[in-house]
């Protein structure tokens, strides 16, 4: 089995997916991690000199609030009563994958303070709980609700909690630890199970989005499409990000198909380019926000050699924007996907048989599949809202705003859910119109073909959309394989 090392650098969303699947095993580097140490000097002198808010004092609307060192007959209480009161354990459990891809990221953004020259400054006991459940796939209980884009208190409490011993753990076990003066604020100031769930949602739809492009070049040959909108001139005269390459790679893939039936396309032909190409700007845009928030320190406060620094990279406002926009591209990409599976099923355009269909006369072939298509669009049609349009007032209106990057992320998480039904109907009626008519298969979309066309039943009579449906599904990361060492 592959190993990945934690050290508190950038983490590439394939090894974080790998990581959350169990496919590759987590190495932290120890003496990362001991270097830990003096940054948890510097919270321990900042504490006993001054101020630390979540140390010192209480949080939110409690900001100003002392607390007493010693309360209850425990040295450590207030942060107990901290960890205890946020977490809220109310909403589904989160899955294992995404629990374990919690865990990574939350330990890597500590690391990352050992090269920044400020971190949270957690004792070397706590830090060292949480590498031994990361290297041993030991896992808490996370509930979903609590978090709203600053910070995932309510979940990263349940893994305090978990940590110190007041809670069972899910999956195997870790020896329990004392709880640290400092220690509670430091270790749910994170955005850690939002990062986790956008990043493995995101790692599946770049996948779909590659896959996209060979099943629009699929359509486009069964539909008998003109190349000349997909011509690189034409792009490279007015080249927004990635629509040159986009563009390219399409003209690519059907270059040597069937001579054009029409002088210009419809939209969902001409236009792919340029609904595809804002898609995969989006997904770089947001893959570099969750690179950079998953391996830099965003704790408050941040302790250094200066002391205490109490600031607001708790607001993940970067994060929601980005999530935003990609949900929003990706939407149009699946609704362009509906325009060619329409366009496919209408003899006017394909020359074959209405709905694709095999058999005796009035079969409905794939009537149903557009049923299907619009219904997941009319379920994902919500998510496209911003969620960064939300507002709040709470903590007793101190804390006036939020970026509801969770929410974001988890909307993500559905579109990622639901989007390869869309485009694996597409992908399923392109297969059969080019079965139907062979000599429209160019040269260089060959290989795509075969992806699907060895997994799919080869009688089309009438029967159940589903296990052909699914058979595409899962020969996505196939055909992204191929587009990956071909396009963008």
């Amino acid at each position: 089995m592959a190993t990945v090392v934690l050290e508190g650098r950038a983490l590439a969303l394939d090894d974080l997916e790998a990581l959350a699947h169990g496919r590759a095993r987590p190495v932290v580097d120890r003496a990362v991690l001991a270097s830990l140490g003096a940054v948890h000097a510097a919270m321990e002198r900042a504490r006993a000199t001054g101020a630390v808010y979540g140390a010192t004092t209480g949080v939110g609307a409690n900001k100003d609030v002392d607390v007493e060192e010693e309360q209850d007959g425990h040295p450590r209480a207030h942060g107990l009563r901290l960890l205890r009161s946020h977490a809220a354990s109310l909403g589904p459990v989160e899955d294992g994958p995404t629990t374990r891809a919690a865990l990574v990221v939350r330990l890597n953004q500590l690391l990352a303070g050992a090269h920044a020259g400020v971190g949270a400054g957690l004792s070397p006991a706590v830090l060292g709980a949480l590498a031994d459940a990361v290297e041993t796939g030991a896992l808490p209980t996370l509930h979903r609700f609590g978090s709203i884009g600053i910070s995932d208190l309510a979940p990263l409490a349940e893994l305090g909690l978990t940590l110190v011993g007041e809670r069972p753990w899910a999956v195997g076990a870790v020896p329990p630890v004392a709880l640290g003066a400092a220690d509670a604020l430091p270790l749910i100031s994170s955005h850690a199970l939002t990062l986790a769930t956008a990043s493995l949602a995101l790692h599946r739809l770049r996948q779909l989005l590659l896959a996209g492009l060979g099943i629009t070049a699929l359509s486009f040959l069964a539909l008998r499409g003109t190349p000349q909108a997909w011509a690189p001139a034409v792009h490279a005269a007015r080249p927004h990000p990635r629509q040159p390459e986009v563009a390219a790679t399409l003209h690519a893939l059907v270059e040597g198909g069937p001579d054009p039936v029409r002088v210009q396309d419809p939209f969902a032909l001409r236009t792919a380019p340029q609904v595809l190409a804002p898609a995969f700007a989006a997904v770089d845009a947001l893959a570099d926000v969750l690179r950079l928030e998953a391996a830099t320190p965003g704790e408050n406060p941040l302790v250094g050699p200066e002391g205490v620094l109490h600031h607001g990279q708790f607001h993940a406002a970067s994060l929601a924007t980005a999530l935003d926009t990609v949900r929003a591209t990706t939407y149009g990409v699946l609704t362009l996907s509906a325009a060619r599976l329409a366009l496919l099923l209408r003899p006017e355009h394909t020359g074959l048989r209405a709905f694709l269909a095999a058999g005796p006369r009035g079969s409905s072939g794939l009537m149903i599949g557009e049923y299907v298509v619009q219904d997941a669009l009319a379920e994902l049609r919500p998510a496209t809202a911003p969620m960064t349009a939300g507002t709040v007032s709470i903590s007793l209106g101190l804390e006036e705003h939020a970026s509801f990057a969770t929410q974001g992320a988890r909307a993500l998480r559905q579109t990622a859910e639901l989007a390869p039904l869309v485009l694996g109907v597409e992908a399923l009626a392109a297969v059969r119109a080019l079965r139907a008519a062979p000599d429209r298969l160019s040269p260089g979309a060959s290989a795509l073909f075969a992806v699907f066309d060895e997994v799919l039943d080869r009688d089309a009579r009438d029967a159940p959309l589903g296990p052909d449906v699914e058979a595409v599904v899962a020969r996505v990361p196939d055909l992204a394989l191929l587009l990956r060492l071909q396009g963008p």
